[in-house]
């Protein structure tokens, strides 16, 4: 009988240097000490089962938007023993261009989102530049294609994916944001994603500034406390301090794939 207890790798691929004050929504405008973000993506391996949260972005796309690739995502799936081609579930967290790109990586999977944010993504408030922006045309047409594919779940809500793996909606950075809960032999572990794209943000309970709605993000933080067995079992989406927090899957990976369980 396999396991409900799953193995998390935080993959770390790209990096973006910037300052506190554009981390908060109100951030001290004359704090310029930096404060970059990590890009990660994250693999769940289970006895008999591999999950990939979210799919990244690629060098056209981190030129586009000036962040550095550091490394192929899929190179870095291939070092903790994640073949991309095989990868049956892929979940998204929400359609934001560092969180949906690479389109050919994972050609035999299902692609999970929420209702709610494929509607965000393809409806009226798509006509408003400023809630767009973080969404990019390419990403969310490849989605809709998904759909026509029969290649996408969609979720309402609360859903068991698999033993030890949920999705749950929060809401709060977009309309269908959703955070992932895992069962590992560390306890229950939430992948926050960006419902808290740093600790800081969840810590002080101050959001990031790109937010649909300011209320449900602050929700999120109180829901993905109760879900997770502890505040510090809560993984924020883009805090470069998770390659210090954790123990690095192999030496060969330090500062680069972290074990999370």
């Amino acid at each position: 009988m396999a396991s409900d207890l799953w193995k998390i790798y935080a993959v770390r691929y790209a990096h973006h240097e910037r300052t506190a004050r554009e981390n908060f929504i109100v951030g001290d405008p004359h704090d310029l000490s930096p404060m970059p973000l990590d890009y990660y993506v994250w693999g769940l391996v289970s006895d008999d089962r591999i999950i990939v949260v979210d799919t990244g972005f690629d060098q056209p796309m981190a030129t586009k938007r000036a962040r550095t690739l550091l490394k192929p995502l899929s190179e870095g799936l291939r070092g903790v023993g994640i073949e991309p081609s095989t990868v049956k579930d892929v979940l998204i967290t929400h359609m934001h261009y560092d969180h949906c790109g690479n389109h050919d990586m994972f050609p035999a999977a299902r692609y999970h989102v929420q209702d709610r944010e494929m509607k965000f993504a393809t409806g009226r408030l798509m006509t408003h530049a400023i809630m767009r922006f973080p969404f990019d045309e390419e990403d969310v047409v490849a989605m809709v294609r998904r759909v026509f594919r029969d290649r996408v779940v969609f979720h309402d809500g609360d859903e068991e994916i698999a033993p030890g793996v949920s999705v749950h909606h929060v809401g709060g950075h977009t309309m269908g944001m959703q955070i992932v809960r895992v069962h590992t032999r560390r306890g229950i572990v939430v992948l926050a994603s960006d419902a808290s794209h740093l600790y800081a943000n969840m810590d002080r309970e101050v959001p990031f500034p790109i937010v649909y709605n300011v209320g449900e993000m602050l929700e999120g933080y109180r829901r993905a406390r109760s879900l997770a067995t502890s505040n510090d079992h809560i993984i924020p989406g883009h805090d470069p301090q998770v390659m210090s927090r954790y123990p690095a899957a192999s030496p060969n990976l330090e500062g680069w794939d972290a074990r999370l369980d």
